[in-house]
């Protein structure tokens, strides 16, 4: 009786991919101990943590017949059943008893895509293992453990890493630019007896596009807060960015969050705003950043609003405020983490009201929508055209 029949009558579900994979590493390295052949034939054939007892098992009882001994090294300690949580933390990137051990990287497992039966296999796995961020890319926010906060903050330093810059009106010499500079022209023509033989080129300069960022720390978005806090400590330590916190009144974050230490910066943050986790007021906070000194960092700028709409102040006084935000900004971003329902729908009065003033309006609820918001952020800073609102 053949080895694979065998692992399915034990209930280890042996597929055609798996025996074509360890067919195929056969053929390429002929095994030349037991401990090679216990191996290839571990990783090809066994698909959940939960039936290595099995496997070795049945691998003794096979290979015992031909008087060959189990290899020591195979199972140094028996392991107990795992559940399919525990096995997808591994592929989340998160250490195991198993990974400790030296067991089996469970990741590079082959796609299971049929068995012998004709049925679909249990568990589809991906071929190569997943880096740390990636693990973490469908996973609530609420969820994330400081080590993961810090991880993500690493992240989005580096993702935000390559600014975009805007070009200004100013103009600055360049061997490849496309406009003529004439008094740099003329200067140089007096070498030449006033013939202009070497042209002064110039080009426009760039520089990079600010950043406004507004953080709801409301009740209803607790969830939420500290990952935004990490994206805006991310934009301020990367390009010229102001950054505020708003729950009933706006708090300046811009210095606070420009430490090194993540840590740190979070604790500063939260020690400073003094009403996080209260109500909200959209409408009134805006209204205050346009009146205040640091209103004039909005012209031209890039204006990301992260909250879920919900506002105390009436829809009206949110639409006015928008219109003025939308003629001084450059583009706007809101970042509402409860559109990534499935039925979402803009019924919240402040929402709506704020809707028509905005350039993107993305969900942001994990790591993974978090680089889509990244990318949107890059691409509306890299038009090379002058804001005709700013």
């Amino acid at each position: 009786m053949s080895l694979s029949v065998r692992l399915q009558q034990a209930g280890v579900p042996v597929g055609f991919t798996g025996m074509g994979a360890l067919v195929r590493a056969l053929d390429i390295v002929p095994p030349d101990s037991r401990s090679s052949l216990y191996w290839a034939t571990r990783i090809c054939l066994v698909q959940r943590q939960s039936d290595l007892a099995s496997f070795d098992a049945v691998f003794a009882a096979v290979f015992d017949e031909m008087g060959v001994g189990l290899d020591p090294h195979a199972r140094r300690h028996s392991l107990p059943p795992a559940e399919d949580e525990d096995m997808m933390a591994s592929i989340a990137g998160e250490p195991s008893s198993e990974d400790e051990e030296g067991g089996l990287p469970w990741a590079t497992l082959p796609r299971v895509t049929s068995t012998p039966d004709g049925g679909a296999g249990e568990l589809v796995l991906p071929e190569r293992l997943p880096s740390r961020i990636e693990g973490l890319a469908d996973i609530p926010f609420d969820e994330f453990d400081p080590a993961q906060l810090v991880l993500l903050s690493g992240w989005l330093e580096s993702a935000l890493a390559d600014w975009p810059t805007r070009r200004t009106r100013r103009q600055s010499a360049h061997h490849s630019g496309r406009r003529t500079a004439l008094r740099p022209t003329l200067a140089r023509a007096r070498r030449t007896g006033w013939e202009p033989i070497e042209l002064v080129r110039t080009r426009p300069v760039r520089k990079h596009r600010r950043v406004v960022m507004l953080c709801d720390v409301s009740q209803s978005m607790q969830s939420y807060t500290t990952a935004y806090l990490h994206l805006m400590r991310a934009v301020a330590m990367t390009t010229d960015a102001e950054v505020f916190a708003f729950s009933t009144t706006l708090t300046r974050l811009t210095s606070v969050l420009a430490y090194k230490s993540p840590a740190l910066a979070m604790q500063q943050a939260t020690e400073k705003v003094a009403d996080r986790f209260g109500g909200t007021r959209i409408a009134s906070n805006v209204r205050t950043l346009l009146a205040s000194r640091h209103g004039g960092a909005i012209r031209g700028a890039i204006v990301i609003v992260a909250s879920d709409g919900w506002d105390s102040d009436p829809p009206g006084e949110l639409a006015k405020v928008m219109a003025r935000l939308h003629r001084r900004a450059y583009q706007i971003l809101w970042l509402n983490p409860r559109v990534a329902a499935p039925d979402f729908a803009p019924l919240v009065g402040a929402m709506a009201a704020a809707l028509p003033y905005c350039d993107y309006v993305l969900p942001a609820h994990n790591v993974r929508a978090l680089g889509d918001v990244v990318k949107a952020i890059v691409r509306a800073g890299r038009s090379d055209v002058v804001s005709s609102r700013g």
